[in-house]
């Protein structure tokens, strides 16, 4: 797995909009504020032009809403309990994984080579699994926690 720039913005992104909707509480209820573009570029250090970018897809992915206006900005569509690592990373970089810029499931082999296939699909079920279950939730919530050295 190759975690892109696109990508590591996009869960720093995610991370921003869903600490202002409440956090890790778990509470769907809470609307949270909006939160604007050049905020999240601003905070998290990312070029505006490119996170426009990353939030239209996270928009079209139906990950956030965007209000117009003034008073504009991104909200989360569902609380950040129900948005896994893997739906973000989905809706900007498409497959999990990928051999040689294919999708691992697409990787065909022959001969000697031919369980490598299984290797790859192995590789891309191991990381589904933990991105799958892994939310924004279980992320804040590890942030708010103390840990000792």
């Amino acid at each position: 797995m190759f975690v892109s720039a696109r990508s590591d913005y996009a869960l720093r992104a995610m991370l921003a909009v869903a600490a202002a909707a409440g956090g890790g509480d778990g509470d769907g209820d809470r609307a949270g504020e909006l939160v604007k573009a050049a905020s999240l570029a601003e905070v998290q250090g990312i070029p505006l032009s490119f996170l426009q970018g990353i939030l239209l897809d996270l928009r079209r992915a139906g990950l956030l809403h965007s209000h117009r206006g003034a008073d504009g900005g991104y909200a989360l569509t569902r609380p950040p309990h129900e948005i896994t690592v893997g739906d973000v990373l989905r809706a900007v970089g498409g497959s999990l994984t990928t051999v040689r810029g294919l999708p691992a499931e697409r990787a065909d082999y022959h001969g000697v080579a031919a369980g490598l296939t299984d290797v790859w699909l192995a590789v891309h079920g191991a990381i589904a699994t933990v991105v799958d279950s892994t939310t924004l939730a279980n992320l804040l919530t590890q942030t708010q926690t103390p840990t000792t050295p």
